[in-house]
C-alpha cells in the first residue's frame, strides 16, 4: 500500500502541532519547515480541522494547535481522512466468473485495505511524535533529505524562496 504524499504532509502537521504542545504553531511556519506550499499546508489543515484533529484561531497572532490529546489521535484515523479508505475495482465486457467478478475482487481489497489500516490503528500520535523527538528536538526529513526544526538546514523549497527574495 502507498500512501499519498499528502498523507505524510498530515502526519507531519500534527507531529509539529504535538511537539508544540498548547502553542499555536503558524501555518507558514510549518510549510517553511516541512518544504511544503502554504496553499498545501491550508488545504491539508482544513482537511484536519474538519476531521477533529487540530483547531484553528484566525489573526496575526493565530495558527493551529491539536484539538485533543495526541495519545487519543490514532495514525488510521489519519489516514482515512486523508486517504481514500474503499477500493473499487471496474468489471469489464463478457463473462464473469468468481475470479473476476468486480464485487469479489473489490471485497479481496476492501478486507487487505482493512487489515492495513487496523495495524495504523494500533500507534498514536504521540508514539511517532516521541519516535521524531526522542530528546525534545523534532527532526523532521522529507523525500528530498531537507530537515526541518532543530537543524538550521532548511528545505530546498523555502531555500529557494528565500534566494529569490534577497
Amino acid at each position: 500500500m502507498r500512501l499519498t504524499k499528502q498523507t505524510g504532509h498530515a502526519i507531519r502537521i500534527l507531529i509539529d502541532c504535538t511537539l508544540a504542545k498548547d502553542q499555536l504553531v503558524k501555518v507558514a511556519d510549518v510549510s517553511d519547515r516541512l518544504g511544503v506550499t502554504k496553499q498545501n499546508v491550508f488545504k491539508i489543515v482544513h482537511i484536519l480541522s474538519h476531521a477533529g484533529f487540530i483547531s484553528a484561531v484566525r489573526g496575526p497572532n493565530g495558527g493551529i494547535r491539536l484539538a485533543k490529546p495526541a495519545t487519543s489521535i490514532r495514525i488510521g484515523d489519519v489516514v482515512r481522512a486523508i486517504e481514500v479508505t474503499r477500493v473499487q475495482v471496474d468489471g469489464g465486457q463478457g463473462h464473469k466468473s468468481p475470479d473476476t467478478d468486480p464485487a469479489s475482487i473489490n471485497a479481496m481489497f476492501d478486507d487487505a485495505l482493512s487489515a492495513f489500516i487496523s495495524v495504523l490503528d494500533q500507534h498514536t500520535l504521540a508514539e511517532l511524535a516521541n519516535q521524531r523527538s526522542p530528546i525534545g528536538v523534532a527532526q523532521f526529513s522529507d523525500e528530498a533529505g531537507s530537515t526541518s526544526r532543530g537543524s538550521k538546514a532548511r528545505p530546498k523549497k523555502a531555500a529557494a524562496r528565500a534566494t529569490r527574495r534577497s
